[in-house]
């Protein structure tokens, strides 16, 4: 899921949303501290990775320092989220498991306690961790801008747009008109909010970058919906050129280039990225319709992640693994499972999309009905969700 943006990351990416993106295997937690997880290939050139190993390293000779194992939990938080791998979730997991015991009443156990939730889509008790965590220090913009993600996903708008107004003393102007904006765009006001937005940004002087590219991000699918593809092109390269590793940027440009049928670039951006299961899906599509020869490849090796999480019982994918079965395999039944399934957990544009797509393509138009009402409802403007919509009705209407 896409997040609205955390003031405090090391590395990371966006997830309202969305969140909350998500890769390749279920999180492994290590039996103790001095456990070897893995040797990362990153590790000799990745100043993250060497960081994170050097806190390790300390904690070691200091296993009851509680802030820092809150800071390597929040390292490996941030490095999921930058880069799709669910692993460093499970070490970041491990690294907070004895503050469960020893710091029931620190705000920033709660916030991580919450954040680790929200990855795993325990959205009810991810929500309860962060109001703990507020509870405790009300000054505290993280668990607010969380809640109002966590809102965002569930198409809890009014909570959401609350939370963005909780926001307003605590954080940068630019934050806070970032996560009401986000609001606005789903609820019917998106050229205001494309407007608003630019406008701040443009007013904002000298940010963190990862502020920058988050609401880059944010102003190139606003860019798109408003069917201005040139704007947002160029929204992509500001937050691309800040060199940030972010694997929500990453996929959300990757499909834009998709519709504008430039696989082949696809294919550049994402080489490499093989580890992470939101990107792979895009170099399959893109493999496939370029032609590339090694779309079988990026194929299969889809079908093994998604058929051992679907043996795991690990439901964190469903929304990419409907669109491989309905994009790749041309299984729309199938697909269209996994998108009802998906959709009563996460209500966000894509899983509205995918729901749609694959009632179409399946001649199941009742079957999309729930996110029919969530287009009527909240008024989103999207010209493909509408164009999809009305394909439906016409469709239910001919039976």
């Amino acid at each position: 899921m896409p997040r609205i943006f955390s003031t405090r990351r090391a590395a990371a990416a966006a997830a309202l949303s969305l969140c909350c993106a998500l890769a390749t295997a279920a999180p492994f937690t290590p039996a103790n501290d001095n456990d070897v997880v893995e040797h990362l290939p990153a590790g000799a050139t990745d100043p993250s990775v060497r960081r994170v190993d050097s806190l390790r390293k300390q904690l070691a000779a200091r296993p009851d320092d509680a802030a820092l194992r809150l800071e390597i939990a929040r390292r490996y938080f941030d490095m999921a989220m930058a880069q799709g791998d669910p692993r460093y979730v499970g070490y970041a997991s491990a690294a907070i498991i004895p503050l469960a015991r020893t710091d029931a009443n620190n705000a920033q156990y709660w916030l991580l306690h919450g954040l680790l939730q929200q990855y795993s889509h325990d959205f009810a008790g991810a929500l309860q961790s962060l109001e703990k965590a507020s509870a405790l220090d009300p000054q505290l913009p993280d668990a607010i801008a969380w809640r109002a993600a966590i809102h965002m996903v569930q198409a809890r708008y009014p909570k959401a747009l609350s939370e963005c107004t909780r926001l307003v003393p605590l954080t940068h102007p630019l934050h806070a008109q970032g996560c009401t904006a986000f609001v606005q765009a789903s609820t019917g006001h998106l050229e205001a909010a494309y407007v608003s937005l630019s406008h701040e940004l443009a007013a904002a002087g000298e940010v963190d970058p990862g502020l920058v590219l988050w609401v880059q991000t944010r102003l190139a699918e606003m860019a798109i919906r408003l069917q201005r593809p040139d704007q947002a092109q160029a929204h992509f390269n500001a937050a691309l050129q800040l060199g940030i590793t972010d694997q929500y940027l990453l996929g959300a440009y990757a499909d834009f280039l998709l519709q504008q049928h430039r696989p082949a670039e696809v294919i550049t951006l994402l080489a490499d990225w093989e580890r992470s299961d939101i990107l792979l899906l895009r170099l399959a599509l893109a493999g496939r319709a370029a032609r590339d020869p090694r779309a079988k490849a990026w194929a299969d090796q889809l079908r093994d992640r998604f058929n051992a999480a679907a043996l795991r019982g690990d439901r964190l994918h469903e929304q990419e693994a409907a669109r491989f079965e309905l994009d790749i395999e041309d299984q729309s039944a199938k697909a269209l499972e996994l998108a009802a399934r998906n959709y009563t957990a996460q209500k966000e544009a894509r899983d509205a999309e995918i729901l749609l797509r694959a009632a179409l393509a399946a001649g199941q138009p009742k079957a999309a009905q729930p996110a029919l009402d969530w287009l009527r409802a909240t008024g989103y403007e999207d010209p493909a969700l509408a164009n999809l919509a009305a394909r439906l009705v016409a469709k239910a209407a001919a039976r």
